[in-house]
C-alpha cells in the first residue's frame, strides 16, 4: 500500500497547491514560487467537519435580506483618533471589517496601532490587543512612551489561534488588534509558525470571526526583501482593507498608503511624524516637504500633484553631472524611469540640449510617488536647470 505524503508545494504568490515542485505556477505564471510545506490532513478534517456544522447551524437561522431592508448607521464607523488615518480608511474603521497593515520593521505599525487602541479605549470601546512578539512587561513599556493608558484595553501574549478564539469568545471585544499573523500558528497545522499554510488558515479564521461578530480586526504584517507582504497573496485577497507603511530610516516623516480598500479609495494617503511620544499626524504636508528648501539653487522645481482629495506640494531635485562612463547613468526615485528618458529624448531633439555624456538623477522628495503627466514639465524644467 503506497503511503500518502505528507508534504505538498504552495505557490507564495497565489496559494496554488502541486504535488511536485515546478519552475513556473500554472495558475498565477509566477516564476520560483513553489515551496513545499506539510499536508494539513487534520485540519483540513477539522475544518470540514467544523463548516459542515456551521453550515447545519446557518441552514435553520440564515435568512437573506432585500437591500431596502439593510440599515445602516452613525456607529456603523469608528474614528481612530487621527484624522490621516480616518481618511485612509474612509472616514473610519467598519464595523466587522479585517484590515491587514504592513510594512518595514521598525517603521511604527505597532506603535500606531497602540495609539489606535489606546483613543478607542479612552471613547469606552473594549479593546483587546493580542501580541505574539513581545511579553506584558515589554508592551507596557511601549505603552510608557505613548501616554497614560485609560479604559477596557486589555493585551494578551499568546501566539495559540485556539486560546485567542476561546478568549475573544469570553471577553467580547469591540475591536481586536493581531501583532503579528507571522506569530499565529494552529495546532491542527503541522508547518511552523509564519509558513504558507499558517499564514492562510490564520487570516481566513480571523475573517471569520470578524464577520460573525461584527467587530473590527485588524493584522499586522511582516514585509519580504522585496517590499511586499510577507505570505501567500490570497492573504491580501482575504482582507478588506490592505496598507502600506512607507519611509525612510533616516527620516522621521512616514507615510500611510491604502492598497486595496472596500470601504473607501485607495488614493489617499496618511501623513505622520515619528517623535519620542509616538506617531503624531502631518495635517499640512506641503509645509512639511518645502520646510528647508533652499532657494536659488540650479536642478529644483516644486510642483502640485493630487493625493486623492487633496494637492500635496512636492519638490523635485535633478542632478546631472559628466559621467565617468562609457554608459552615462540614469536613476530615478519617486517617478518612471522610461518617462524621464523620454524628456531627455525631447529635450535634445527640440531644444538642443546634449545628455549623451551625463549621469542624470532624478529624485522626489519625501518619498512621494510622481505619476501624474502634469509632473512632467516640472520634471522638464528641472532637467534644464540642471545644465545652467
Amino acid at each position: 500500500m503506497a503511503k500518502a505524503k505528507t508534504t505538498a508545494f504552495f505557490c507564495k504568490e497565489c496559494g496554488y497547491e502541486s504535488s511536485k515542485w515546478l519552475g513556473q505556477c500554472p495558475a498565477c505564471r509566477a516564476w520560483n514560487t513553489l515551496v513545499e510545506e506539510p499536508v494539513a490532513g487534520t485540519a483540513s478534517a477539522a475544518g470540514k467537519g467544523r463548516m459542515s456544522s456551521d453550515r447545519g447551524a446557518g441552514r435553520a437561522v440564515a435568512k437573506p435580506a432585500l437591500l431596502s431592508e439593510i440599515r445602516l448607521e452613525q456607529e456603523d464607523r469608528i474614528s481612530t483618533g487621527f484624522k490621516e488615518l480616518d481618511r485612509v480608511l474612509g472616514d473610519g474603521i467598519v464595523a466587522g471589517s479585517l484590515v491587514l497593515v504592513g510594512g518595514d520593521p521598525g517603521i511604527g505599525k505597532s506603535t500606531l496601532l497602540l495609539q489606535v487602541c489606546r483613543h478607542l479605549a479612552a471613547d469606552g470601546q473594549k479593546v483587546l490587543y493580542i501580541s505574539g512578539e513581545e511579553s506584558l512587561k515589554q508592551i507596557k513599556m511601549r505603552a510608557n512612551r505613548i501616554g497614560t493608558v485609560t479604559g477596557e484595553l486589555r493585551f494578551l501574549s499568546e501566539t495559540n489561534l485556539e486560546r485567542i478564539e476561546a478568549v475573544i469568545d469570553q471577553e467580547k471585544p469591540q475591536i481586536v488588534v493581531i501583532d503579528s499573523i507571522q506569530t499565529m500558528r494552529m495546532e491542527e497545522i503541522s508547518s511552523s509558525a509564519g509558513s504558507l499554510t499558517q499564514v492562510r488558515e490564520c487570516t481566513n479564521l480571523f475573517m471569520h470571526t470578524a464577520k460573525q461578530l461584527d467587530i473590527p480586526v485588524w493584522i499586522v504584517g511582516h514585509v519580504n526583501k522585496d517590499g511586499a507582504i510577507a505570505g501567500p497573496k490570497v492573504m491580501e485577497h482575504i482582507v478588506d482593507t490592505v496598507l502600506y507603511f512607507e519611509g525612510e530610516r533616516n527620516l522621521s516623516y512616514r507615510l500611510l498608503r491604502a492598497v486595496k480598500n472596500r470601504y473607501g479609495s485607495t488614493n489617499e494617503i496618511g501623513v505622520f511624524e515619528m517623535q519620542d511620544s509616538g506617531l503624531h499626524e502631518v495635517p499640512n504636508p506641503s509645509a512639511m516637504l518645502l520646510d528647508g528648501r533652499p532657494h536659488g539653487v540650479s536642478g529644483t522645481c516644486v510642483t502640485c500633484m493630487m493625493e486623492g482629495s487633496r494637492p500635496i506640494l512636492a519638490e523635485i531635485q535633478v542632478l546631472a553631472t559628466k559621467s565617468g562612463f562609457s554608459a552615462p547613468r540614469r536613476q530615478t526615485q519617486g517617478f518612471d524611469y522610461s518617462r524621464m528618458v523620454i524628456l531627455i529624448a525631447v529635450l535634445e531633439k527640440h531644444l538642443g540640449m546634449f545628455f549623451g555624456t551625463l549621469d542624470v538623477y532624478l529624485n522626489v522628495v519625501g518619498g512621494f510617488q510622481l505619476d501624474e503627466p502634469a509632473g512632467d514639465l516640472a520634471v522638464a524644467l528641472c532637467l534644464y536647470s540642471s545644465l545652467v
